[in-house]
Parts: C-alpha cells; sequence; structure tokens
C-alpha cells in the first residue's frame, strides 16, 4: 500500500545523499528503495550462476570480528595490514561497521557486499573520496550487477552536474576505471576474506584479476587497446630505418 509518508521521508533522504553524497547513513537508508526485495531476488538468482557464489551461498564467508591491533602486527603487504592501514587512514573504527543478520540469501547479499565495502577499497586501490566511492560503486556494478551500486551512481552523477561540475574529470575516469577493473576480474562476491588476511595483497589481486596497472594504463591511453586492436603485434614489430 502506497504511503505518503514515507515516500516523502524516501524523497527527502534522497535529496539529501544527492546534496551531499558523502552523508554515509543517508546513502545506506535508501538501499530498500534502490534494491527492493524483487530486485535482490534477481541478483542473487544472477550470482547463483557463478560456481563460486553459489558455494558461498551454501558456507556464507563473513569477515565477523576485526582485531586491529592483530591486523596490525602482520607483515607489510599483506592483506590484513593494508586493510588496517586503509581504516586507520580514514578514521574508521572497526567497531562501528555495520554487521548485518543473514538469514536468507538476500539478506547474505546485503551483509556481505556492506561489510567487503573496505576491503574492495584496498583491492582496487580506490580512496574514500566522492570520487573514489563512485570509482568503487561503478566497479560494484560490474562484478555484480547491484542496483544499489546503479542508484549511487546516479545521485552521484545527478550530484556532480548538479553541486560539482568541476569534479566531472576525476569522477568519471574513477567510474571508468571501476567498470573496467570489474569486468576484468574475477568474481569478488563471497571471497572468505577472514581466510587472506596473511597473503599478500599483490597475491590476493592475482587471484582475483585485478590488474590495476594494466587498467591504469589504458585510462592513461586510451587509444592503445583501438590501435592495437587493429594493428594486432605492431607494438612487438621492429621498426625499421
Amino acid at each position: 500500500m502506497w504511503n505518503p509518508v514515507a515516500y516523502a521521508w524516501t524523497a527527502w533522504r534522497m535529496a539529501r545523499a544527492i546534496r551531499d553524497p558523502e552523508e554515509l547513513q543517508d546513502v545506506l537508508g535508501l538501499a530498500p528503495v534502490l534494491a527492493p526485495p524483487t530486485a535482490m531476488r534477481r541478483l542473487v538468482e544472477r550470482l547463483m550462476r557463478h560456481a563460486s557464489a553459489a558455494q558461498a551461498f551454501i558456507e556464507r564467508p563473513r569477515v565477523g570480528l576485526l582485531h586491529l591491533a592483530a591486523l596490525r602486527a602482520l607483515p607489510e603487504h599483506t592483506l590484513g595490514r593494508a586493510f588496517a592501514d586503509h581504516l586507520e587512514a580514514n578514521r574508521v573504527d572497526p567497531h562501528a561497521l555495520p554487521s548485518l543478520e543473514a538469514h536468507t540469501d538476500e539478506e547474505y547479499v546485503r551483509a556481505h557486499l556492506l561489510e567487503s565495502h573496505d576491503v574492495w577499497h584496498v583491492l582496487t586501490g580506490f580512496p574514500t573520496s566522492v570520487a573514489g566511492e563512485l570509482g568503487l560503486q561503478a566497479f560494484s556494478l560490474a562484478q555484480v550487477g547491484s542496483p544499489f551500486a546503479l542508484g549511487v551512481l546516479a545521485g552521484g552523477l545527478t550530484n556532480t552536474l548538479l553541486y560539482a561540475f568541476s569534479q566531472r574529470e576525476e569522477r568519471m575516469r574513477a567510474i571508468v576505471r571501476g567498470w573496467l577493473l570489474g569486468q576484468r576480474a574475477r568474481l569478488l562476491f563471497g571471497a572468505p576474506w577472514r581466510q587472506m588476511w596473511e597473503s599478500p595483497l599483490t597475491e590476493v589481486r592475482q587471484r582475483y584479476g585485478l590488474d590495476l596497472a594494466a587498467v591504469d594504463a589504458v585510462l592513461d591511453d586510451p587509444m592503445r587497446p583501438a590501435m592495437e586492436a587493429r594493428n594486432p603485434g605492431s607494438a612487438s614489430a621492429p621498426q625499421s630505418c
């Protein structure tokens, strides 16, 4: 049944999120609207087509309670140490990170994506700026087809148009970078991050096909892929004098 009060509240919250995309609670509060139950069910069905995701729905790995001191004690360049450095650099209290219950597959998708958010920041190299968050949402959209991610991107682009047009290049570059990374990488959904804290960050990135340097090279020279497609092997062909 249509509830005008709830509709007005949602519209107000959406307007606030567009005006100030750094207001995390307003953005997260839109999740039920941007990703309603029917959309979440379709998302689960799409993810089930991937063997790794189907296994994750059975095992349901969670990040769980974070012990920052233990993560900080890990060797440099490990995933866990990089994650701890990320939390400290952004003044994030690990005990304040949201942890949702997950009794259904749809709830598990929400919970896992939410608690993996900062891990994905570390793996993709995106900062926590507005541009970085938009880039990460583009990555999420490419990876899992999240309607929430698409909604955040739409809001971010609206914010760019109305309030931050001077930041359009930085934000669009981040969005394109996130999309390319997400398209090229193996599926990260359902990854057992707790089992990988001690693994080297470069090794984890390689495991999931996250080639940051290759994508950044494409963005720095956008004509390179087209030229190589038209002239295969030209890059390695010897030049004649």
